[in-house]
């Protein structure tokens, strides 16, 4: 073989071991935050609390975000800053395998063991990706790396329904609690092989820059944050579009934090149902970034994500009018379909408008306001459940009736932060390849 051959052989296993990560912590995102633990968490765990399990389940969500947070200039930093990027992906991404692990020591009434846990899995879960996306760089060149990282995308789709099949086969043979623990057992198993190739195949290729004399990583991150919000401030198009993508990505993240609990409260889905609705939902959000994303290169990524969150709207106002388990399986795939064209085509508006030069900094600069923002939505519609829930049980309605009404108020919640995302979009010049945006 000649070096040549060596060299193409030994970076095609690279990037087949970089997809290999994504096809597994898509699997914790699939079972523990869509599918499974969610529900588990607020029917069992926090059955008896003196707040709504749902309630706790946001809050959880909230402490982990805000966490994220914080963390996420500091590790950006510090993968543009050092060598140790594979050193860090391994420390947070055991992190997350083992307290997913741990959460099958979670059972009736142990809110806390469950909170603990599975805010420690988000936390490994969210910052692991920091690390992981950086290492993009190094297995790609600028031109294969839209295409590698749209692949890892694919792959990781696919881990997730992998997973949720394999979870789905004891749990709906055997059934009972025990089977449920287990399939988060099964879910940082899978995590935790589909990782193991990362460690061994890829390399850090790419230097890293030099931090100045004097100077302490937690300075200079925040250093380089402040100096990109200066700069972010000069460029008007990219101010509206990230003020609407905090609100409606706020709204998008309420929904699928909370899809297994308005699925369970709404229309009595068992975790079996969960699991394939999911999976239906999977499925629709791969076909709906395809034709999102053509439409985004046929006309324009703003006209993409307009349509896509209309179609989100319409949706969602539709929970209203149905209370069929099969209305809710065509509704949960129609969600996925259109959840998936926001999702894709956003990373792409972000590139149109912004200098060439300033993408990287831009989308990082996105991507921190965009965490810090999300503990927001969470926030309003764990306690607008709860108020309205009160409201309820206070004038004695059947339990069932009372958590289905506030299921109802806390899904006005989320209907209010994608219309309001809306207008703010419709404000934002539509910009195409063919009339780009003109930078002073």
């Amino acid at each position: 073989m000649t070096k040549n051959a060596s060299e193409v052989k030994r970076k095609k296993r690279q990037v087949l071991a970089w997809y290999m990560y994504d096809f597994g912590n898509s699997a914790y995102a699939a079972v523990i935050l869509l599918a499974v633990f969610s529900k588990y968490f607020v029917e069992v765990a926090a059955w008896d609390s003196n707040l709504p399990g749902t309630t706790l389940w946001n809050y959880a969500v909230v402490i982990a975000a805000l966490f994220v947070a914080v963390l996420s200039p500091i590790l950006g930093t510090i993968a543009d800053f050092s060598k140790s990027k594979k050193k860090l992906l391994f420390v947070f991404t055991s992190v997350a395998v083992i307290s997913t692990g741990m959460l099958f020591f979670v059972q009736q009434g142990d809110i806390f063991l469950g909170m603990t846990f599975f805010i420690l899995a988000e936390i490994g879960y969210r910052a692991s990706q920091v690390f992981y996306d950086s290492l993009l760089v190094d297995i790609s060149t600028p031109e294969t790396i839209g295409n590698i990282s749209g692949n890892g995308w694919a792959m990781g789709m696919l881990g997730g329904i992998v997973c949720l099949v394999i979870v789905l086969i004891p749990i709906q043979a055997i059934g009972g609690a025990l089977m449920v623990r287990f399939a988060f057992l099964i879910t940082a198993l899978f995590y935790l092989i589909s990782s193991i190739p990362v460690f061994i195949a890829v390399r850090q290729v790419n230097e890293p820059e030099t931090l100045p004399a004097g100077v302490s990583t937690v300075r200079m991150a925040f250093s380089k944050l402040a100096g990109t919000f200066k700069d972010v401030k000069r460029y008007k198009e990219f101010v509206k579009y990230a003020l609407a993508f905090l609100v409606y990505n706020d709204g998008i993240m309420m929904l699928m934090d909370n899809a297994a609990l308005v699925a369970a409260i709404l229309y009595g889905f068992q975790t079996s149902e969960l699991i394939v609705l999911i999976i239906i939902l999977q499925v629709a959000g791969a076909l709906g970034s395809f034709l999102f994303g053509w439409i985004s290169n046929k006309y324009s990524s703003k006209q993409a994500i307009v349509y896509s969150l209309v179609m989100l709207l319409l949706v969602i106002g539709s929970l209203y009018l149905t209370d069929t388990k099969t209305a809710f399986y065509v509704i949960g795939a129609l969600a996925g379909f259109s959840l998936s064209g926001v999702q894709a085509v956003s990373r792409t508006m972000v590139s149109q408008l912004s200098p060439q030069s300033k993408t990287t900094e831009f989308y990082g600069f996105l991507s921190v306001a965009g965490r810090t923002s999300t503990a927001v939505g969470p926030f309003v519609f764990g306690s607008t459940f709860a108020l309205m829930l009160n409201w309820y049980s206070k004038r004695n309605f059947a339990e069932d009736i009372a958590n289905q009404n506030a299921m109802y108020w806390a899904l006005g919640t989320v209907l209010f932060f994608l219309a309001i995302g809306l207008l703010f979009l419709l404000k934002v010049k539509r910009v195409t390849y063919k009339e780009p945006l003109k930078f002073e």
